[in-house]
């Protein structure tokens, strides 16, 4: 008996050791990871519901040494228990994968140095070969339902659309025939035009007209001038095209005109194609609306189906047995804050009916099960991004994949759900569940590879109480290695948006997140009023007021972190970007806690903002009017942190991306070169050829500079009560 207890114990001792040993073999999260992660989107469900193709999204480098993304098809049979299979490769990005009709053939968006193109993969062999030649590229493939057509979507620039628009010209004092448009002529009638310096009026205005068709200069008559990351002169409508899945097919194109025709789906019969669109009556630049066309294929012709008088709506689906059409319909008189809902209508027209009015929560990401009978979507709630369904036909909002994760696409197949899942332990994964949203099972490993030899922070969910009854919820990291007794730094990171929603289920910030632990800092983070995922009065909280209000938020769940046993409450440091950039300046010129901040791609004068910045609609909707307004302009005067630049003394990094026209980027010029005016403590960080998603879509290697810049910082200013795990790493001092 006695040597059994002794061996027993000897047993129990080694598995200690060895758990010991596997934890103290792990290593903290690195930046260089951020290249590792892996994620899985665009799922499609094939016709036997039983396989499903998605595309992975990785990071490396080229043939040339160079970082880049990489876009592949990988296919996954949900009953084989089996890992993915890759089907394409090389150095192209492939996306936007749908199966044909037989299930014998993919349709897939490939972009490799041109502009992007229909191609087509056998499954049963071969190699894939490119079906359109578009003149302005093709993407959104759809098959017919019998399989011998797509359809497919193309951007068309204005100067090529025959007539002349069907609003007036905003040119003040000419009109739209008055000048030709240089590129829309073809050589002969180039050849006809005199187009000089000198001369006469005529010969002059075509001269202009040839220097604008080479963007030299660019002529802008638009009242939204800024694209994404450049200027945009011109318009461009969406329009509907099809073409034979064959190679080098010639298409056909369904639309015409000064119109967008947005997300087109075919009916089951192959009779009709659902879409949203807008007859414009005035400058497309000033309409706000949008509602359902309906495209009858034998006669090409478009007209209007749906006309939802105060709503906007998009993003229409046939269900299968196509009686049924579910869409997304937006409040029109509360922009800004509206929650999108689901709506439905019969196939052939009537009036529509609400189906998820009820829940509060702003829906995306719908899709129909095979049966008809329900439609599933998700949306942001409380941290999460939980997976929903609703009977078609009436009945409660069910959930079926909750807790601490978020579901970020999925697909229904005949027995069982793909679903992608972002969670604390695993911030990308395919998994299968049945069509409930059960027994969840994972069938991947792309970050699972690395991940096992990580140590992964867990953040703990906490609710605030405000003095207004409003619950603020937060999350609380503590950092690698942490021990009772000793007292540590804290970051608070800040959401943007502004209505934006961070927690468990949200995969941008998981590596940030986990490398500032790394680092020996505690995180906090927490949705404050005019968040989104708390429904719309909490969103509506912030209106006319972005700073105070949600300021006092978010240093109330400051302070409460401050109190606890294992925070440095003098220690502090802040950081975010886009609305949180705004935040974190507008808190640094209210309150001096902080040892360091970060501000990042922000708008800090809000008037200047609405001139400068793509995203300008935030300033009308939610402060309800323009600069010019006496009082309004109060109101954003005393709402920007660049009116207190003066109060600013807290050391700050200022960041932004040279191609950032969202927010816009002499908003960082002004408060970087106020400050250093002033003497104050200011560093700027401008990013080369990046645009307002750096932090999420940029250059690879600029991803991590921005990551080791945020760090670099605050180690300038923070003291550690010990070494943090991350500097303990490849010999790091």
């Amino acid at each position: 008996m006695l040597n059994t207890r002794m061996m027993l114990r000897m047993l129990l001792m080694a598995a200690i050791l060895w758990a010991t040993r596997a934890v103290a073999e792990k290593q903290p999260v690195t930046t260089s990871d951020v290249l590792k992660l892996k994620t899985m989107t665009q799922f499609q469900m094939a016709p036997d519901g039983r396989r499903a193709v998605f595309v992975l999204t990785s990071m490396g480098k080229n043939s040339n040494g160079e970082y880049r993304y990489f876009r592949h098809l990988y296919l996954v049979d949900l009953e084989a228990k089996q890992p993915p299979v890759q089907l394409t490769f090389g150095e192209r990005s492939d996306s936007s994968p749908v199966w044909s009709p037989d299930g014998q053939r993919i349709a897939f968006v490939r972009r490799h140095g041109q502009k992007p193109q229909i191609w087509i993969l056998p499954l049963t062999g071969g190699e894939a070969y490119r079906v359109t030649d578009a003149r302005f590229g093709a993407s959104r493939p759809r098959w017919s339902p019998v399989g011998t057509e797509l359809l497919f979507t193309s951007q068309i620039p204005e100067w090529a659309i025959e007539g002349e628009p069907p609003w007036p010209y905003e040119r003040p004092g000419r009109k739209w025939r008055d000048a030709p448009n240089w590129k829309s002529l073809k050589p002969s009638q180039r050849d006809s035009l005199t187009a000089r310096p000198d001369g006469s009026l005529k010969g002059i205005r075509a001269w202009l007209a040839k220097n604008a068709a080479d963007h030299n200069p660019r002529v802008f008559t638009r009242l939204s001038l800024q694209g994404e990351h450049e200027l945009q002169p011109e318009l461009k409508f969406t329009h509907v095209f099809v073409v034979r899945a064959e190679p080098d097919a010639k298409a056909e194109q369904l639309t015409h005109g000064f119109q967008n025709f947005q997300n087109p789906e075919w009916s089951p019969d192959g009779r009709f194609i659902i879409c949203s669109s807008v007859r414009f009556t005035q400058h497309p630049d000033r309409t706000r609306d949008s509602d359902l066309w309906r495209i009858d294929v034998a006669q090409k012709q478009a007209e209007l189906f749906l006309n939802w008088s105060g709503y906007l709506v998009s993003q229409p689906k046939y269900a299968p047995d196509g009686k049924t059409i579910v869409f997304i319909a937006t409040d029109s008189t509360r922009m800004g804050y509206a929650q999108r809902h689901l709506a439905k209508i019969a196939a052939d027209g009537g009036q529509p009916q609400w189906l998820t009015q009820t829940l509060d929560r702003s829906v995306f990401n719908h899709r129909f099960s095979p049966n008809s009978r329900y439609v599933y979507f998700v949306a942001a709630s409380e941290g999460d991004f939980p997976l929903y369904r609703v009977p078609v036909f009436g009945g409660a909002v069910e959930t079926l994949i909750a807790g601490d994760r978020g579901v970020r696409d999925y697909v229904v197949g005949r027995k069982h759900l793909l679903v992608a899942l972002t969670e604390v332990r695993n911030p990308y994964e395919l998994y299968r569940a049945d069509r409930r949203g059960r027994h969840l099972e994972r069938l991947s490993d792309f970050n699972e590879r690395w991940l096992h030899k990580r140590i992964v922070t867990f953040p703990k969910e906490h609710w605030l109480t405000r003095p207004d009854g409003r619950r603020v919820q937060y999350w609380i990291m503590k950092p690698v290695g942490w021990k009772p007794g000793v007292r540590y730094p804290l970051v608070v990171e800040i959401h943007g948006g502004p209505s934006a929603m961070w927690g468990p289920g949200e995969f941008t910030m998981w590596h940030e997140f986990q490398l500032l632990t790394a680092w020996g800092y505690g995180v906090v983070f927490c949705n404050p009023r005019g968040s989104g995922g708390y429904g719309y009065a909490f969103q509506h909280a912030n209106y006319q007021n972005w700073g105070e209000g949600p300021a006092s938020d978010i240093l109330a769940v400051a302070d409460t972190a401050a109190k606890l046993d294992w925070v440095d409450a003098d220690q502090l440091f802040v950081t975010g970007g886009s609305y949180a950039g705004y935040m974190t300046a507008w808190i640094v010129s209210q309150d001096h806690r902080f040892k360091a901040a970060v501000a990042q791609r922000g708008v800090y004068d809000l008037s200047v903002f609405f001139g400068e910045g793509r995203a300008w609609r935030l300033i009308p909707n939610h402060f309800g009017g323009y600069p010019w307004d006496v009082d309004i302009r109060r109101i954003l005067d005393a709402n920007s942190p660049q009116t207190f630049v003066e109060n600013i003394r807290t050391p700050l990094l200022i960041m932004h991306a040279d191609r950032d026209l969202r927010t816009g980027v002499i908003q960082s010029e002004y408060l970087y070169k106020s400050l250093k005016a002033l003497g104050r403590p200011v560093e700027y960080i401008r990013y080369p050829n990046e645009g307002h998603d750096l932090s999420r879509s940029g250059h690879p290697y600029r991803r991590m500079d921005r990551l080791n810049r945020i760090i670099e910082f605050f180690e300038r200013y923070v003291r550690h009560p010990e070494p943090p795990p991350a500097t303990k790493l490849a010999g790091s001092e």
